[in-house]
Parts: structure tokens; sequence; C-alpha cells
């Protein structure tokens, strides 16, 4: 017997980010769901507590649920450098400080790892992950995780996206995040391939979740 839960009618978007919002937004948009943001409706941000992506999509899926009565989506993602032991892994928001400031997380992970001899981009493996959960607010939660693959590139390249996309270059392509169009790094076929791991996460949760309108 399927166990899972439809998501139907309005669900609260649970993050503060703009970027993460519009590209949720973007994956919400052909099945009907009235999305409104956790900042729309004056939601606090929880303290993200968890030791794993999983966890801290959690927290903040279950906090928005409860605070606004509504199903509530959240994503946890970040980057994970092979040769850094896997940082700045679910600190990777924390890294830019404060101000948000991901210029400067990118100057320091490219300072760490040529302290550390990476180099060469054989040795500079990186893969982007995203958790995602959505929550209600009887305590029912549907969880879903995945991973886009690639290398670190330095100098930055592009200017969309957001966060540490312009130093992604996903496997086998050319470009990286912060060089393609919204379609390209997160669109789903017809549009784009699914390239991002919001997208690749996204489709295993539409596959148990949604229901195109």
């Amino acid at each position: 017997m399927n166990s899972h839960r439809r998501i139907e009618g309005r669900l609260v978007i649970a993050t503060h980010n703009p970027g993460k919002l519009t590209e949720m937004r973007d994956l919400l948009a052909p099945y009907g769901i009235e999305a409104i943001s956790a900042g729309e409706l004056g939601l606090g941000e929880p303290d993200e507590t968890g030791t794993t992506f999983q966890a801290n999509a959690r927290i903040k899926a279950e906090a928005a649920a409860q605070a606004a009565k509504l199903p509530a989506f959240a994503d946890d993602s970040g980057l994970a450098i092979d040769a850094l032991g896997g940082q700045p892994g679910i600190h990777s928001a924390r890294w830019a400080g404060p101000a948000k400031d991901f210029n400067a997380a990118m100057a320091r992970i490219e300072r760490l790892l040529q302290e550390r001899g990476a180099t060469e981009p054989a040795r500079r493996g990186a893969h982007f992950v995203s958790a995602l959960c959505v929550a209600w607010p009887d305590g029912h939660c549907e969880e879903v995780e995945a991973r886009a693959d690639g290398t670190w590139v330095w100098p930055p390249r592009g200017t969309a996206g957001f966060g540490y996309d312009p130093a992604f270059l996903p496997n086998g392509h050319a470009r990286t995040f912060g060089e393609m169009t919204a379609d390209e790094k997160h669109g789903l076929p017809p549009l784009g391939m699914g390239l991002s791991h919001r997208a690749r996460a996204f489709v295993k949760l539409a596959e148990r979740c949604l229901v195109r309108s």
C-alpha cells in the first residue's frame, strides 16, 4: 500500500533565500500549487541544529508547517569539496557569513585547496547535495535527497544562479551553473535536463507527491 501523501492546494516554501525561492517556485509551477514563502508569511527562521542535510530540511519544514498550519516544503542543500573532507557541507551558507558574501566563501575554498596543493581538476572533485522535505501540520513528512557531481573551477564564471554556482562545473558540461540559464540548470524536460541537485531531488518528490495540473 502506498503511504505517500499528495501535495495539494497551498504550500509554504520554508526559505528566506530568494534564489532557492525562485527555483522552488519554478519547479512547482507545472503542478498548480499555490506557493507562498515563509518570508511572505512573516515566519522566523528556526535554528538549523541538524548534523545532516536531511535533518535540517526537516527542521525547517516542520517549523513552517506548525507555524502556518499548512504543508511546508523545505530544502537544505550545500556544496561538498572532496579534497576538503566534504566541507563546507551543511555549513555552506554559514561560510558566506551574515552578509551572505559567497564571493568571500568561494575565495576561502580556493585558498584552502591551494594550501593542500589541490590545483589540478582531478583533485578538485565536488558535489552539491539537496535534501527536500515536505511536512504537514499533523507530523507527516515526505523526504528525498539527490546530488549533482562536478568539479570546482577557478576563477568563478558567470553571474546566473546563486551561492557557489559560478565555481561549480557539472560533470559532462563546459559551462558552470553560474553560466547556465535557469531552464538549463534546474528546468525539467522538455525545457531543461534537470541538472541541478535540487531538480534531481524534486523529480523524486514529484513522483511520490505531485500530480501535474
